[in-house]
């Protein structure tokens, strides 16, 4: 294949350009923000289910704090009414005045170990509300954290985006300069090779695989009509003459 030298540089800039969209690509990809995104995502789902756990507990606390206080209010009354009965001295038959006596004694037995309840819910249902109110707090602490990387991660691929769009728009306009048969060539090595179709002979060197070329090759190379599509022996990527080539 033959292409004329300038057509030849012209497609080291198309490359150029590939390697730019290749390089934005793997930005994108492989941003910073990403991994930090999701790992604030999965530690702001762990806190909010813990926040509804600690939530629905001390909704429970309450009710049952609720529950226990009227027990506690019930019994009250009834050693109330059954001290008023015994005060009075409407009861005077001896059995049922140590009847009642012997109930009344029960139900401050009863009213103690109640108010021991309503005490130990008290403190469960004081930590269930401590502990929402530590988790409510990080949860804003980690959505503000998670709302500032994302605005940043939105902000950074808003800006690769228009580099690609940009270098996409020069890549399409610099490719029409390069002949078709020339342009296919380099597009079907490029994807066999890692995204690099081509590659500059610098100071006798290919700048594709990194490989000095020995003698035979330089000699075969500088041999090469200066319109000949040359490639390199060790990667076959299209290896475009300088005068930096070093021949």
């Amino acid at each position: 294949m033959n292409a004329a030298p300038a057509d030849q540089i012209r497609l080291l800039e198309v490359q150029s350009l590939d390697t730019r969209l290749t390089q934005l690509a793997h930005r994108r990809k492989n941003l910073p923000e990403h991994e930090e995104v999701q790992r604030l995502e999965t530690d702001l789902t762990q806190l909010r289910d813990l926040l509804v756990a600690a939530q629905t507990e001390e909704s429970d606390t309450g009710r049952e704090q609720t529950k226990a206080e009227q027990d506690v209010d019930q019994v009250r009354q009834r050693a109330a009414r059954n001290q008023q009965r015994l005060d009075s001295g409407a009861v005077s038959n001896p059995k049922d005045l140590e009847s009642l006596q012997s109930e009344i004694a029960s139900l401050a037995k009863r009213q103690g170990d109640l108010e021991d309840v309503v005490l130990e819910v008290m403190e469960r249902r004081e930590s269930a509300q401590q502990r929402a109110a530590e988790l409510g707090e990080r949860v804003d602490s980690v959505t503000a954290k998670l709302d500032e990387v994302t605005a940043r991660r939105d902000a950074t691929l808003a800006e690769i985006d228009a580099s690609v769009t940009e270098t996409r728009a020069e890549r399409e306009s610099l490719a029409e300069g390069v002949p078709g048969d020339l342009l296919k060539l380099y597009d079907r090595i490029r994807e066999r090779e890692g995204g690099v179709g081509a590659a500059k002979l610098f100071q006798r060197r290919c700048e594709g695989c990194r490989l000095e070329l020995n003698i035979t090759e330089l000699n075969e190379v500088r041999d090469a009509p200066s319109d000949a599509v040359v490639r390199c022996e060790n990667c076959r990527r299209i290896l475009v003459r300088t005068q930096d080539s070093g021949l």
